[in-house]
């Protein structure tokens, strides 16, 4: 056996997946109990042939993949994988380039700098912000969040590399209180704890308001961050960036906008517009393989002040091979980590494939197909829809003649997850239960929009009907 033939067979069993997708059941099919004893065993003792071990894999795998890289896959904003991309990810893979130094990957360095200037341009940024290339927006806001740590910190005469947090100024960290989990999960990974977080109220689509940010600012003092958000988790709402830009340039705050899905509005002319002012923060998490459709992981984490990130990141050792400070990016200079993958080769790939214009149409397109959902479910009898339908969310909800709307909506969730035509999820939007729809995907066409809906009310009406009858 070549590799050639190991790895022409792998690509014809993925190729073949991909191609059921679009009559493939969105969710997964089997339980806990079949996928261990499928993938499961004893630690094998010997060495097995490699097409052998690829062929069992594919099969046993097979029942427990959601087919997320459909067009009716509609859960937690995941985005597909768009070909150029998944392309450039198999070759990825196949390169196996360490992207942490310039002299272990040229070509990855270099794509890295071309393809997070590219990005940094789709999104409105100034010229000249720095990156990192990251797992998702998790890891984003954990590099932005350092440098914006450090550079609050030095502003007043701390030096948190040399000292450390111990003994450190008090720090505050002011957030939006419908602010997404990773938020605060990254400032406790920095060591800044929930005691230091002020959340500020938020309007009924969960926006940040303005007014109470100004008023929280007032009576603080010291280092502070701001952190806002393009895009809410549930409602794809946008916080005023304009009007929190202004409150926190005043306040001598620094500015962090979670962007991980939102902030791609930028790249559209004619969404941009719900984005405005997100130019004039200090710093923007993003997730590429959200919106921009790459496969997982990659997530970039950008900075207005490259000296802070570097500050925050950078390492130096006598057994490397550094680049010059001001040659050739030596990515772990940007980002948490070591050896790492060369993210920046499926981005470069999806935004060389679909150029501005395509990415523009894709978000457009994905938010088209959300008013769609929005649209047809708020006209539909006893189904009311929570959110504004700005972006890519729709969250609605079923209306129970005997008053127990929770119940009745996660009875509906789940008989839509087991019917399989497509595959959403539910979550709980100021104390209701609610359906969650984010259409995030390149794949997802009118027609996957039209059967889900009709998928969606049937299930409504089955369920209501079966639980009318009890």
């Amino acid at each position: 056996m070549t590799i050639r033939t190991l790895l022409q067979e792998t690509a014809a069993a993925a190729a073949s997946y991909l191609e059921e997708i679009p009559e493939r059941r969105a969710g997964f099919s089997a339980g806990v109990d079949e996928l261990r004893s499928g993938l499961g065993g004893p630690l094998p003792e010997l060495p097995a042939d490699p097409r052998a071990v690829i062929t069992h894999l594919a099969a046993a795998a097979a029942p427990g993949l959601v087919a997320s890289t459909g067009g009716r896959y509609f859960g937690f904003v995941i985005g597909g994988a768009a070909p150029a991309a998944l392309a450039a990810d198999w070759l990825t893979s196949a390169w196996d380039q360490n992207a942490g130094l310039y002299v272990c990957s040229p070509s990855a360095a270099i794509v890295e700098e071309v393809a997070g200037a590219w990005t940094a341009e789709l999104l409105g940024l100034p010229a000249g912000v720095s990156f990192g290339f990251v797992t998702g927006c998790q890891m984003a806001h954990v590099t932005a969040l350092a440098a914006a740590r450090h550079s609050v910190f030095a502003g007043v005469g701390w030096d948190v590399n040399e000292r450390g947090l111990i003994g450190a100024p008090a720090i505050h960290v002011l957030v939006g209180a419908e602010r997404h989990a990773t938020v605060d999960r990254a400032l406790r990974l920095i060591g800044i704890g929930a005691a230091s977080i002020v959340a500020v109220p938020a309007d009924g689509q969960g926006r940040m308001l303005p007014h109470a940010l100004r008023d929280a600012l007032r009576r603080l003092t010291g280092p502070i961050i701001v952190c806002a958000q393009a895009g809410n988790v549930n409602t794809g709402a946008v916080d005023p960036l304009d009007a929190i830009a202004d409150i926190t340039q005043a306040a001598g705050a620094w500015l962090h906008i979670d962007g991980a899905f939102g902030l791609w509005a930028a790249a559209s002319p004619s969404l941009r517009h719900l984005v405005a002012g997100a130019d004039r923060a200090d710093s923007w998490a993003i997730d590429a393989h959200k919106w921009l459709n790459v496969p997982y992981d990659s997530g970039i984490a950008l900075c207005a002040h490259p000296e802070a990130q570097q500050a925050a990141m950078s390492v130096r050792a006598g057994y490397l091979v550094h680049a010059d400070f001001d040659g050739p990016r030596d990515e772990l200079d940007w980002n948490p980590e070591f050896s790492r993958r060369a993210r920046g080769f499926p981005v470069y790939a999806a935004i060389r494939s679909l150029g501005r214009s395509g990415v523009a149409e894709l978000v457009d397109r994905c938010c088209g197909h959300a008013r769609r959902f929005g649209d047809a479910l708020g006209a539909a009898d006893n189904v009311e829809v929570l959110n504004d339908v700005v972006l890519n969310q729709v969250l609605a909800r079923f209306l129970d003649p005997a008053g127990d709307h929770d119940a009745l909506t996660r009875s509906v969730i789940e008989a839509i997850q087991n019917d399989g035509t497509c595959w959403l999820s539910g979550t709980t939007w100021h104390g209701m239960g609610a359906m969650r729809i984010s259409v995030s995907s390149w794949a997802t066409t009118s027609d996957d929009v039209e059967r889900s809906i009709e998928a969606i009310l049937r299930a409504a009406t089955d369920t209501r009907a079966a639980r009318t009858a009890h």
